[in-house]
């Protein structure tokens, strides 16, 4: 039995917010080639409706609500208002999947850790370990 089926076949969605669409949907996309998980539950979240760069609590509730297996949901961002957004939204309580979280980890090294986790079966407080591990990587 594998992980995954351990947990009833559920993974942990992650998602992938950003001021920039194009950050946020080449992230997710990076993510998961690099983990060699073509079908990964990772979605990004980036830009207004229109395109446009900031950051749109309605984006990030869709792409949460579709990465949403039931085993839980991790929420990445870049910078400091699509951090305020997601707080905003957790703070709410009746948005986002639960359990959904806030990781604190850096955008890319932090995605492609935790997609390599969740595609592996960990739970939501593993995935957030990895991706939050991803700050200690040193490349140099």
């Amino acid at each position: 039995m594998t992980v995954v089926e351990a947990h009833g076949g559920k993974r942990v969605g992650i998602v992938l917010v950003s001021h920039s669409k194009e950050v946020a949907d080449s992230t997710a996309r990076l993510a998961a080639g690099l983990a060699g998980v073509p079908d990964a539950l990772v979605a990004g979240a980036g830009g207004l409706p229109d395109g446009s760069l900031g950051t749109s609590e309605e984006l990030i509730v869709e792409a949460a609500r579709r990465m949403d297996e039931g085993a839980g949901v991790a929420l990445l961002a870049d910078l400091g208002s699509a951090v305020l957004t997601v707080k905003t939204l957790l703070a709410e309580g009746d948005e986002l999947p639960e359990p959904a979280r806030l990781v604190d980890a850096p955008l890319i090294e932090g995605a492609v850790a935790a997609v390599v986790t969740a595609a592996g079966g960990g739970d939501l407080d593993t995935v957030a370990a990895a991706a939050e591990e991803a700050y200690t990587y040193r490349k140099l």
